[in-house]
């Protein structure tokens, strides 16, 4: 095959990498001053926009080889196919960080830390699962486009890319659960039954949503175990968010009393409790008798707080202090145990 390189003057080829090289120095230098001027006006996390600049520069510097190869025509067939393998890798993993900066992008425009924090939850959910999503997405066409850049293995990169073929549908039939587990996490981010940092009761355990990955939800329980669920069971099984709406709360606290015992004066004790403690939010204040046995009267106290770890321990805080007040004014009205003894006659 005929050349433009001349050996007699090795300068010239040179030169010719040389200038495409400084090209693409200078052309990704102009890119990454634009993302950082988009990473002040979205306050995107300097370290996400750094992952951005290796990729870039590769990306850059492999189609800015192009032209020297055309100028020089180096056509080999190896050196086309090394190029549009590192140009496909290296533009999935541009992309795969891209994706990273407008999620960072996304997310800094919420607060998760604030006490109503509905909105921002929302949004981090959504944005969590569909990063994942498209991160599976870009490195599955990736591979497909790598594998067509041969002539021998083409058919397979084809097959990966249109999900067609007999190896496509065994493993489809044998994925069927991991499969069931993709759609209920895309299912979740769309009908969000949950959120990340949601208050939720599963399988009897209390704890906030700490993660939403593509197939599984982790739960940080809060005694600091993490409960890992598989997506599916959120779309299938019964279970309690108690900050589906909002994240305030309300809190129960039963006390069993004689009947005997008036139920007036824990109604003024437990407003004072409330009105001497931040946790209340000021809502809810109610005092009701809900039930009854042979021997004890159930009094229930209601009380609300702003989010569910305030609930927690304000309804502690409360039943602490209505047991030390009945055993302090009111020790008398204590459950007994009454037994009557009748003395036979003869």
């Amino acid at each position: 095959m005929k050349t433009l390189i001349d050996l007699e003057q090795p300068y010239h080829n040179v030169a010719v990498f040389v200038l495409s090289i400084i090209a693409g120095l200078v052309f990704s230098v102009v890119l990454y001053l634009l993302l950082k001027r988009v990473r002040r006006v979205y306050n995107i996390d300097n370290q996400v926009l750094r992952r951005v600049k290796a990729p870039l520069f590769l990306v850059i510097m492999v189609l800015l080889l192009g032209p020297a190869i055309d100028y020089l025509n180096l056509h080999y067939s190896w050196i086309d196919q090394t190029r549009h393998v590192f140009l496909v890798f290296f533009g999935a993993w541009l992309l795969i960080n891209i994706v990273a900066v407008g999620r960072s992008a996304i997310m800094n425009q919420y607060d998760l830390t604030k006490e109503d924090n509905l909105e921002a939850r929302k949004i981090f959910t959504q944005i969590r699962v569909f990063e994942r999503v498209a991160v599976v997405i870009i490195v599955v066409v990736a591979v497909g486009l790598a594998l067509m850049t041969f002539d021998s293995i083409r058919q397979i990169g084809l097959s990966l890319l249109t999900s067609a073929g007999i190896a496509g549908i065994i493993v489809g039939l044998a994925a069927q659960r991991l499969i069931g587990n993709i759609l209920a996490g895309l299912q979740i981010a769309l009908t969000q039954p949950i959120r990340i940092d949601d208050v939720v009761i599963v399988e009897g355990e209390w704890g906030k949503i700490e993660e939403i990955k593509l197939t599984y939800v982790v739960v940080n329980i809060w005694d600091k175990r993490r409960l890992v669920v598989p997506a599916t069971y959120f779309i299938e099984k019964p279970f309690q968010n108690w900050t589906r709406t909002t994240s305030e709360i309300l809190g129960t606290v039963f006390i069993h009393a004689d009947y005997r015992m008036p139920v007036d004066p824990i109604r003024e004790e437990l407003d004072k409790i409330l009105k001497g403690t931040s946790l209340w939010d000021g809502k809810v204040n109610v005092v009701q008798v809900t039930g009854s046995n042979k021997s004890t009267m159930e009094i229930r106290a209601l009380v609300s707080a702003k989010d569910s770890g305030s609930a927690w321990d304000l309804r502690v805080l409360v039943r602490e202090k209505l047991i030390a007040f009945m055993q302090k004014e009111f020790p008398e009205m204590l459950p007994k145990t009454r037994i009557e003894i009748q003395e036979e006659k003869d």
